[in-house]
């Protein structure tokens, strides 16, 4: 071989395969918190939240997403993964409920406001609603659904986040003036459209996240509750 070639050989760039994650059969949940660094009362949910990075369910029987709102800005600590969008979220959530207010820490799972004290995250043993399976090279995500049973003219809708793991963030104003906190599974940034088309997501600009993840779900088109979940970390 020349030795032109064996250079142009090796200047040749190695090309990652998209990650793929997908769902058995079985309904995997969805755990959302929405929370806040401005909050004096939600560290402890956080690190609830974050201890379930060890858990073997992980990923296979629950997807985990932490909503972090903006309604507590005004406390004097501007949380810098808070949008409006997360706390509409919350609000829809409410409303779905039939109340008008919002708190933090809150836990919703599949939908439903839910306190971890006082059940598991996962019942002893999910129905079948169908496999989720979505693609992401790092711009593009992309999702389908099988469901296991389909109504005639049923729409459906993905939902993607893409999640920031082992954030540190040290707390100089507000309720937590001093404290030193660690995230994990906070949404950077979300997505959501039709199944089987490009969804562009990239993560935000953030400085201090040396971990991402990717959590998808499904829903009935207009809906909050999720019919299937996936997700998975994601390679550095």
């Amino acid at each position: 071989m020349k030795p032109w070639l064996l250079f142009a050989a090796l200047a040749v760039p190695v090309v990652a395969e998209p990650a793929q994650f997908t769902s058995g059969p079985a309904r995997v949940a969805l755990v959302e918190l929405f929370t806040s660094e401005g909050c004096s009362s939600c560290p402890p949910a956080e690190k609830w939240l974050g201890e379930l990075r060890d858990a073997p369910g992980l990923w296979r029987e629950f997807v985990p997403v932490a909503f972090h709102v903006d309604y507590w800005n005004r406390l004097g600590w501007p949380d810098r993964f808070s949008t409006r969008d997360f706390t509409q979220r919350q609000y829809d959530h409410a409303a779905a409920w039939g109340t008008g207010s919002v708190y933090t820490p809150c836990f919703v799972r599949d939908g439903a406001e839910w306190r971890p004290a006082t059940s598991k995250i996962t019942a002893a043993k999910n129905p079948a609603a169908g496999a989720l399976t979505a693609t992401y090279d790092g711009t593009v995500l992309r999702a389908t659904f099988d469901p296991v049973a389909r109504g005639a003219g049923e729409n459906f809708e993905i939902h993607a986040a893409l999640l920031g793991a082992a954030i540190v963030s040290k707390i100089t104003r507000g309720e937590n003036s001093g404290a030193t906190l660690r995230h994990d599974f906070v949404a950077l940034a979300v997505v959501r459209g039709a199944p089987a088309t490009d969804l562009a997501l990239t993560a935000p600009k953030i400085p201090g996240v040396p971990r991402h993840a990717l959590a998808v779900w499904v829903t009935r088109k207009g809906e909050l509750t999720p019919l299937q979940a996936t997700g998975g970390w994601l390679a550095p």
